[in-house]
């Protein structure tokens, strides 16, 4: 069983309510279909129901009326769910009248759903931007507790099956937070390992905290705060397996890390690799993706309190897919 297959079935294993706000939009209702007829998660759809029905009978749809379908423009709990945003929202200055439009937005009302226990997860960007996806996320679910950056972690599968957790790593942040300072970096550490548990399925996290250094072989502020992280990280996590600073190699060629970081756990032995910043993890993943022909998975947001995931606007149905088993994945951790 691959990865996939087996993110899927740890889905299916224990079904979560997972809200797509986008469902109008064909790809979206395509991939819902496939969702429900394979019983991976229950599916709360947000949209007009007669267009998102004819839509359904256009497409040849089967299961789409076995998912929950809101309509933003005549939900009863319309009412509820504007009185509690404005006082989410009012040190924001929010008004009650700003609170009931925004209901009806899809993407708030997906987040005003989990926000109040009646769904786990929520996926959009099919039609959205990351800024669109993540607003009211982070304006209504909030960061988790200890949390206060989002980051973007991603399962890199390598036909190197000598590396990471038999060929598979999980990488972060290659999405978000452009220049994290240490504490920010220890922050994603720990949410990237996370990632590998409840979604790639790892039972013990080897974090390697990346730098152009290993173990003081060179001297700059950049390796100061890597070193900084990696102490942060582990005074939030004290059980989780973590060392740095570490080179890419040291960190994942046990020969490497032998002669390079000798007596380290983690060396030559990593199967979560944190980047020192964005640029760094953003490009490197895209040149494995492409020059090493790995297979790259995500990226899932990390850190919110419940799962909220960004598809890019050229996702296919099987990205839809499994990106609804990968959040239904993290909304089993999160509870």
């Amino acid at each position: 069983m691959d990865l996939l297959q087996q993110i899927v079935a740890r889905a299916k294993s224990n079904k979560q309510r997972i809200v797509l706000p986008e469902a109008t939009e064909e790809r979206t209702l395509t991939a819902a279909d496939r969702v429900i007829g394979d019983d991976v998660a229950d599916i709360i759809l947000i949209g007009n129901p007669d267009e998102v029905y004819a839509l359904a009978d256009k497409l040849g749809l089967k299961n789409i009326r076995k998912a929950t379908l809101i309509d933003p423009e005549n939900n009863p709990k319309s009412e509820e769910y504007a009185q509690l945003l404005a006082e989410l929202r009012k040190k924001k200055g929010m008004t009650i009248e700003q609170a009931r439009e925004l209901v009806k937005n899809p993407l708030y009302l997906g987040c005003m759903i989990i926000k109040t226990e009646g769904a786990d997860g929520q996926i959009s960007g099919a039609l959205s931007t990351t800024g669109d996806t993540l607003r009211p996320a982070l304006q209504i679910i909030k960061c988790a507790p200890g949390i206060t950056c989002v980051s973007g972690g991603l399962l890199l599968i390598s036909k190197e099956k000598q590396y990471g957790e038999n060929g598979v790593l999980v990488v972060g942040d290659v999405a978000v937070t452009p220049m994290p300072d240490a504490e920010q970096l220890s922050q994603i550490a720990v949410c990237t390992a996370q990632t590998a548990k409840s979604v790639a399925g790892f039972a013990e996290p080897r974090v390697a905290m990346l730098s152009f250094s290993t173990k003081g072989s060179a001297k700059h502020e950049v390796v100061d705060k890597v070193i900084e992280a990696t102490r942060l990280a582990k005074e939030k996590a004290p059980d989780l397996k973590i060392d740095g600073e570490l080179q890419a190699d040291a960190a994942l060629v046990p020969s490497v890390g032998a002669k390079k970081a000798p007596g380290c756990e983690i060396a030559g032995k990593a199967n979560v690799l944190v980047f020192p910043n964005l640029e760094v993890g953003n490009i490197g993943y895209k040149l494995v993706q492409r020059l090493g022909d790995a297979i790259a998975i995500g990226p899932v947001l990390q850190g919110i309190a419940r799962p909220v995931n960004d598809l890019s606007r050229g996702c296919s149905v099987d990205d839809i897919y499994y990106m609804v088993a990968i959040t239904a994945c993290q909304a089993i951790d999160a509870k």
